[in-house]
């Protein structure tokens, strides 16, 4: 009854002569003026939020804002506690996010100490522990401790089991390490991991491995690829025909013909997963990155396609969508909360902050940036910065995105020689 009661009051209150007049001109003048207000506020708010690009990118030195960032995480790195806490988080949310936000501190740190060579010492002892961390967990808990449950069972098409995920990111970990200042101990494991690689994604007639139980990702496999050709850099090996065989298989049979752009998991036979997992923001800027050491031309196209398909602006706030418009999937946790109409991804609009700061897409990255700083709520203290949106996985992404560009020219460079 009160309910009742209060709409009944409601409507009899909008039906009064106080909420209800005719119209007249004034009041058409009146809207009008406060929709144009609205409007105008709205197209100007994103210039409260924009930076200059120089805070967070650089072509040679470490930008403000990304050492503000790096100091939050070389901190914790540097205390055992504080690592553990953040770790056992990250775990408690999604074990993939622990493992996955290594490799991008490490690829950060190695870029942090080509841009300044006094920081080489730090960044090599924090980059060993976690790498030595890494391989004792994988050592006592084996390559599934990384893995969500399902990876977990069996099923698995290529035996004895073995992820890419994990073998990819460790072989990158090792390959920026060595790139970065040698060490001896890392060329065996790095040799062991890339004939480990290689020898599955033979197996395979797209020449990728699994992920998971028969299910091969493509940000997974471009990981590896990436890793094989620094190892070449470093070691005088030659997979050349077996990266151009890739690009080839890649082209023929994991683009989807609408949009050009290469799927994002696929069976080791190929058949796209019946999920539907078509091409995928989460996935192809970073593929589209790793395949700068692959195929410079093929990745070139592929972030072009993705940057029509998926890069996105509203009034001056840029994101990315996770999926091509008319090709929508099912959210999942990569993709993260997909934002209604827009079809906007947490995640890939924080990987595409990657993907525009390596291919120059500085009109695009700035857009992307002013959103961060309006939606990420940045927390800056006595010299760091910490995202309170993100978590330590995706701010590891844009720490990388900050301080990204070294290492990449430093192997194209060893490439041409």
């Amino acid at each position: 009854m009160k309910n009742r009661s209060c709409r009944k009051a409601g409507m009899k209150i909008f039906s009064s002569k106080i909420f209800y007049t005719k119209p007249t001109r004034w009041t058409f003048a009146a809207l009008a003026a406060l929709v144009i207000a609205g409007c105008a506020w709205s197209a100007c708010l994103h210039s409260f939020f924009k930076r200059d690009l120089s805070n967070y990118r650089s072509p040679h030195a470490i930008p403000p804002g990304g050492m503000a960032l790096a100091e939050t995480y070389l901190a914790v790195w540097s205390d055992a506690k504080l690592r553990q806490a953040e770790l056992d988080k990250m775990r408690q949310n999604n074990p993939e996010w622990d493992f996955m936000s290594r490799t991008y501190f490490v690829l950060a740190l190695a870029n942090m100490g080509l841009r300044d060579k006094s920081r080489l010492p730090e960044v090599c002892v924090i980059i060993d522990s976690i790498i030595r961390n890494t391989l004792e967990i994988e050592s006592e808990k084996g390559f599934q401790h990384f893995l969500l449950s399902y990876g977990h069972s069996g099923g698995w098409t290529v035996n004895p089991p073995g992820s890419i995920f994990v073998d990819g990111e460790i072989a990158l970990m090792l390959a920026a390490r060595r790139l970065l200042q040698e060490k001896d101990s890392y060329k065996p494991l790095l040799t062991q991991r890339v004939q480990t690689m290689i020898s599955r994604m033979r197996r395979s007639p797209v020449l990728c491995a699994e992920s998971y139980p028969d299910e091969c990702w493509l940000f997974c496999n471009t990981v590896a690829l990436a890793s094989i050709r620094m190892a070449d850099v470093l070691d005088g090996s030659d997979h050349a025909d077996f990266l151009a065989a890739w690009v080839a298989n890649a082209k023929k049979k994991l683009v989807e013909p609408k949009t050009g752009i290469l799927i994002s998991a696929f069976a080791v036979d190929g058949t796209p997963a019946p999920c539907g997992f078509g091409p995928e923001g989460s996935t192809i800027w970073m593929a589209s990155h790793m395949l700068q050491l692959v195929d410079k031309d093929f990745a070139n196209d592929q972030y072009r396609r993705a940057r029509h398909e998926l890069g996105r602006s509203f009034l001056g706030f840029g994101y990315s969508r996770e999926w091509p418009a008319g090709s929508e999937g099912s959210m999942d946790v990569d993709s993260g909360p997909v934002i209604p109409v827009f079809g906007a991804s947490l995640s890939a609009s924080g990987l595409a902050i990657l993907a525009a700061a390596v291919f120059d897409d500085n009109e695009y990255l700035q857009t992307l940036l002013t959103s961060l700083e309006f939606a990420g709520f940045p927390v800056r203290n006595n010299g760091k910065l910490r995202y309170q949106a993100s978590n330590q996985v995706g701010d590891a992404v844009l720490l990388y995105a900050m301080m990204e560009g070294p290492l990449w020219d430093l192997v194209h460079s060893k490439m041409k020689k």
